[in-house]
Protein backbone atom coordinates (compact mmCIF):
# COMPACT_ATOMS: atom_id res chain seq x y z
CA UNK A 1 0.00 0.00 0.00
CA UNK A 2 1.45 3.66 -1.29
CA UNK A 3 0.66 6.68 -0.25
CA UNK A 4 -1.34 7.63 -2.87
CA UNK A 5 -4.34 5.03 -1.86
CA UNK A 6 -5.20 7.21 1.14
CA UNK A 7 -5.18 9.93 -1.13
CA UNK A 8 -7.69 8.09 -3.30
CA UNK A 9 -9.21 6.71 -0.73
CA UNK A 10 -9.81 10.12 1.62
CA UNK A 11 -12.71 7.63 3.74
CA UNK A 12 -9.81 5.10 5.14
CA UNK A 13 -7.75 8.00 5.73
CA UNK A 14 -10.43 9.98 7.66
CA UNK A 15 -10.86 6.58 9.62
CA UNK A 16 -7.43 6.03 10.49
CA UNK A 17 -6.89 9.51 11.51
CA UNK A 18 -9.58 9.77 13.80
CA UNK A 19 -8.10 6.56 15.63
CA UNK A 20 -4.97 8.30 15.86
CA UNK A 21 -6.65 11.27 17.18
CA UNK A 22 -8.73 8.56 19.78
CA UNK A 23 -5.61 6.67 21.07
CA UNK A 24 -3.75 9.58 22.01
CA UNK A 25 -6.17 11.21 23.78
CA UNK A 26 -6.46 7.78 25.57
CA UNK A 27 -3.29 7.82 26.23
CA UNK A 28 -3.25 11.75 27.70
CA UNK A 29 -5.70 10.25 29.58
CA UNK A 30 -4.47 7.20 31.27
CA UNK A 31 -0.45 8.11 31.19
CA UNK A 32 0.75 9.07 33.52
CA UNK A 33 2.48 12.79 33.01
CA UNK A 34 4.55 14.94 34.92
CA UNK A 35 6.01 18.74 33.51
CA UNK A 36 8.80 18.35 36.05
CA UNK A 37 9.23 14.82 37.51
CA UNK A 38 11.42 14.27 40.33
CA UNK A 39 15.03 13.33 39.34
CA UNK A 40 17.21 14.34 42.93
CA UNK A 41 15.67 12.44 46.13
CA UNK A 42 13.93 14.34 48.86
CA UNK A 43 16.65 16.01 50.84
CA UNK A 44 16.27 17.58 54.54
CA UNK A 45 19.09 19.97 55.76
CA UNK A 46 19.75 21.06 59.27
CA UNK A 47 21.44 23.90 60.54
CA UNK A 48 22.48 25.37 63.60
CA UNK A 49 25.57 27.82 65.05
CA UNK A 50 27.60 27.32 68.36
CA UNK A 51 28.96 30.61 69.10
CA UNK A 52 33.25 30.70 69.68
CA UNK A 53 33.74 27.39 69.01
CA UNK A 54 35.88 25.73 66.17
CA UNK A 55 35.11 23.19 63.70
CA UNK A 56 36.59 20.07 65.88
CA UNK A 57 34.44 21.06 68.92
CA UNK A 58 31.56 21.82 66.32
CA UNK A 59 31.80 18.27 65.58
CA UNK A 60 32.69 16.55 68.75
CA UNK A 61 29.85 18.84 70.81
CA UNK A 62 26.81 19.28 67.65
CA UNK A 63 26.84 17.09 65.08
CA UNK A 64 27.79 13.56 66.63
CA UNK A 65 24.97 13.88 68.81
CA UNK A 66 22.86 15.10 66.56
CA UNK A 67 23.95 12.23 63.83
CA UNK A 68 23.24 9.87 66.33
CA UNK A 69 19.96 10.56 66.85
CA UNK A 70 19.60 11.20 62.77
CA UNK A 71 20.56 7.72 61.53
CA UNK A 72 18.05 5.37 60.54
CA UNK A 73 15.33 7.68 60.21
CA UNK A 74 12.77 5.77 57.58
CA UNK A 75 13.67 5.83 54.39
CA UNK A 76 17.24 7.66 54.82
CA UNK A 77 19.83 6.56 52.61
CA UNK A 78 22.91 8.43 53.34
CA UNK A 79 23.77 11.51 55.39
CA UNK A 80 26.89 14.39 55.08
CA UNK A 81 27.99 16.97 57.75
CA UNK A 82 30.14 20.64 57.95
CA UNK A 83 31.65 21.95 60.78
CA UNK A 84 33.20 25.44 59.65
CA UNK A 85 35.55 27.60 62.54
CA UNK A 86 32.63 30.16 62.40
CA UNK A 87 30.79 27.92 64.58
CA UNK A 88 28.05 26.72 62.30
CA UNK A 89 27.14 23.21 62.02
CA UNK A 90 24.88 21.94 58.87
CA UNK A 91 23.57 18.00 58.38
CA UNK A 92 22.31 16.88 54.67
CA UNK A 93 20.03 13.92 54.96
CA UNK A 94 19.39 11.99 51.99
CA UNK A 95 15.84 10.15 51.55
CA UNK A 96 15.41 7.10 48.92
CA UNK A 97 13.76 8.62 45.28
CA UNK A 98 10.19 8.93 45.75
CA UNK A 99 9.88 9.58 49.87
CA UNK A 100 7.67 12.27 51.38
CA UNK A 101 9.63 14.86 51.76
CA UNK A 102 7.30 16.58 54.32
CA UNK A 103 7.18 13.33 56.10
CA UNK A 104 10.95 12.81 55.73
CA UNK A 105 11.15 16.55 57.10
CA UNK A 106 8.85 15.71 60.32
CA UNK A 107 10.55 12.36 60.83
CA UNK A 108 14.32 14.92 61.26
CA UNK A 109 12.57 17.34 63.44
CA UNK A 110 11.56 14.55 65.85
CA UNK A 111 14.86 12.97 66.01
CA UNK A 112 16.50 16.42 66.32
CA UNK A 113 14.38 16.86 69.70
CA UNK A 114 15.38 14.12 70.95
CA UNK A 115 18.81 14.71 70.92
CA UNK A 116 18.54 18.77 72.32
CA UNK A 117 19.15 17.74 75.86
CA UNK A 118 22.98 16.56 74.26
CA UNK A 119 23.29 19.65 72.84
CA UNK A 120 25.24 22.78 74.37
CA UNK A 121 23.74 25.63 75.99
CA UNK A 122 24.54 27.89 73.44
CA UNK A 123 23.27 25.79 70.42
CA UNK A 124 19.76 25.21 72.18
CA UNK A 125 19.38 29.00 72.90
CA UNK A 126 20.15 29.86 69.11
CA UNK A 127 17.99 26.48 68.39
CA UNK A 128 18.21 24.11 65.40
CA UNK A 129 16.51 24.69 61.81
CA UNK A 130 15.13 21.71 59.90
CA UNK A 131 14.16 22.77 56.08
CA UNK A 132 13.40 21.17 52.95
CA UNK A 133 15.97 21.45 50.33
CA UNK A 134 18.43 20.21 47.59
CA UNK A 135 21.85 20.60 47.61
CA UNK A 136 22.51 22.11 43.46
CA UNK A 137 21.47 25.21 42.56
CA UNK A 138 18.90 26.28 40.91
CA UNK A 139 19.64 29.95 40.13
CA UNK A 140 22.67 32.40 40.70
CA UNK A 141 22.74 36.00 40.42
CA UNK A 142 24.55 39.02 41.44
CA UNK A 143 24.29 42.86 41.96
CA UNK A 144 26.34 45.47 41.12
CA UNK A 145 26.37 49.20 40.95
CA UNK A 146 27.13 50.84 37.15
CA UNK A 147 28.71 54.46 38.96
CA UNK A 148 30.42 52.62 41.60
CA UNK A 149 28.17 54.26 44.67
CA UNK A 150 27.63 51.28 46.58
CA UNK A 151 30.09 49.51 48.00
CA UNK A 152 29.71 45.38 48.77
CA UNK A 153 28.66 45.49 52.44
CA UNK A 154 25.55 47.68 51.14
CA UNK A 155 24.77 45.67 48.26
CA UNK A 156 24.54 42.50 50.44
CA UNK A 157 22.93 44.28 53.63
CA UNK A 158 20.38 45.72 50.50
CA UNK A 159 20.33 42.15 48.96
CA UNK A 160 19.41 40.13 52.67
CA UNK A 161 16.74 43.06 53.57
CA UNK A 162 15.12 43.56 50.00
CA UNK A 163 15.70 40.11 47.69
CA UNK A 164 16.29 37.39 49.47
CA UNK A 165 12.77 37.85 51.88
CA UNK A 166 10.78 37.74 48.41
CA UNK A 167 12.83 34.99 47.06
CA UNK A 168 12.41 32.52 50.22
CA UNK A 169 8.38 33.55 50.00
CA UNK A 170 8.11 31.82 45.74
CA UNK A 171 6.64 28.24 46.23
CA UNK A 172 8.77 25.72 45.63
CA UNK A 173 12.22 27.45 46.80
CA UNK A 174 13.86 25.79 49.65
CA UNK A 175 16.76 28.27 50.76
CA UNK A 176 18.40 31.26 49.30
CA UNK A 177 22.08 31.50 50.39
CA UNK A 178 24.72 34.37 49.91
CA UNK A 179 27.99 32.94 49.87
CA UNK A 180 30.94 35.46 50.18
CA UNK A 181 29.06 38.10 51.78
CA UNK A 182 30.55 41.03 53.17
CA UNK A 183 28.23 42.10 56.31
CA UNK A 184 28.25 44.77 58.81
CA UNK A 185 30.22 44.17 61.60
CA UNK A 186 30.63 45.83 64.99
CA UNK A 187 33.65 45.15 67.88
CA UNK A 188 33.91 45.83 71.03
CA UNK A 189 37.28 46.56 72.41
CA UNK A 190 37.78 45.24 76.52
CA UNK A 191 40.61 46.46 78.31
CA UNK A 192 41.53 44.45 81.04
CA UNK A 193 42.94 47.14 83.20
CA UNK A 194 39.84 48.94 83.65
CA UNK A 195 37.83 45.79 83.52
CA UNK A 196 39.83 44.98 87.08
CA UNK A 197 39.40 48.41 88.78
CA UNK A 198 35.34 47.37 88.18
CA UNK A 199 36.28 43.64 89.01
CA UNK A 200 34.74 42.48 85.56
CA UNK A 201 35.39 39.00 83.83
CA UNK A 202 34.97 38.30 80.32
CA UNK A 203 32.41 35.89 80.49
CA UNK A 204 30.30 38.61 82.63
CA UNK A 205 30.40 40.80 79.83
CA UNK A 206 29.42 38.32 77.29
CA UNK A 207 26.54 37.17 79.50
CA UNK A 208 25.03 40.17 79.58
CA UNK A 209 26.39 41.35 75.36
CA UNK A 210 25.02 37.89 74.34
CA UNK A 211 21.65 38.08 76.46
CA UNK A 212 20.38 41.81 74.84
CA UNK A 213 20.83 39.86 71.25
CA UNK A 214 19.49 36.69 71.64
CA UNK A 215 17.75 37.24 68.56
CA UNK A 216 20.64 37.38 66.50
CA UNK A 217 22.29 33.54 65.50
CA UNK A 218 25.49 35.16 63.66
CA UNK A 219 28.01 36.07 66.91
CA UNK A 220 32.10 35.33 66.47
CA UNK A 221 34.05 35.32 69.33
CA UNK A 222 38.06 36.25 68.43
CA UNK A 223 40.64 37.83 70.18
CA UNK A 224 43.74 40.59 69.06
CA UNK A 225 46.84 41.21 70.17
CA UNK A 226 47.32 45.19 71.00
CA UNK A 227 50.41 46.87 72.14
CA UNK A 228 51.51 43.27 73.61
CA UNK A 229 48.09 42.76 75.60
CA UNK A 230 45.88 40.15 74.95
CA UNK A 231 42.51 41.82 74.29
CA UNK A 232 39.41 40.21 73.75
CA UNK A 233 37.67 41.55 70.97
CA UNK A 234 33.87 40.44 70.56
CA UNK A 235 32.93 40.79 66.74
CA UNK A 236 29.08 40.65 65.99
CA UNK A 237 27.62 39.89 62.19
CA UNK A 238 24.53 41.59 61.45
Amino acid sequence: MTFTNFIKRPVLSTVISIFFVLLGIIGLISLPIEQYPNIAPPTISIQTFYQGADAQTVLNSVITPLEESINGVENMTYMESTATNAGMAMITVYFKQGADPNMAAVNVQNRVSQAQALLPAEVTRVGVTVSKRQSSNVVMYSLTTDDGRYDDEFLTNYNNINIVPMLKRINGVGDVQTPGMKTYSMRIWLYPDKMKQHSLFLQTFLWLWLSRISRLHRVRLASRVIRNLNIPCVTKVV
